[in-house]
């Protein structure tokens, strides 16, 4: 391996979001000027061949990038502004191989990508307002007696 292809796959092993290629030239290039982006194509589909890098569709025309010993997760994608978050739960789990088993299957692999859009914050509900002497409600064990 190349000193220029050690800087990419150190800009892909230390990266916390999913960087497309030119994201990639951005950050390696930072590190070596004399990296070109046709060198980060090329080590891009060479890691991705060898299987060390998977390549991700979340949307917006560009493949995005993460090393493939990450682990077994899933993606949630805004929408709004293309922000990846990774997301692990043992439960979704559960419930995917159930569906499997459920059709016939024994669950080998699988990928699950969510789009959405991040709700704007609500303010907590307020207690309503009671007149002056009115009675304070009732508890609901209380309401229950």
């Amino acid at each position: 391996m190349t000193g220029q292809r050690r800087v990419i796959a150190r800009v892909l092993s230390e990266a916390a979001d999913h960087p497309d290629v030119e994201e990639l030239y951005r950050r390696a290039s930072a590190l070596d000027r004399r990296i070109s982006i046709a060198t980060v194509y090329r080590t891009v589909r060479l890691l991705e061949e060898n299987g060390i890098l998977a390549r991700r569709d979340f949307g917006g025309g560009r493949a995005r990038y993460e090393p493939s010993e990450h682990g077994h997760h899933h993606h949630l994608i805004d929408i709004d502004t293309g922000r990846v978050i990774e997301v692990e739960d043992p439960e979704h789990e559960r419930v995917l191989q159930a569906i499997a088993a459920r059709l016939g299957f024994e669950l080998v692999s699988h990928r699950l990508e969510l789009f959405g859009r991040r709700r704007a914050a609500r303010p907590p509900p307020q207690p309503a307002k009671r007149a002056a002497g009115e009675a304070e409600p009732a508890s609901s064990a209380e309401a229950a007696r």
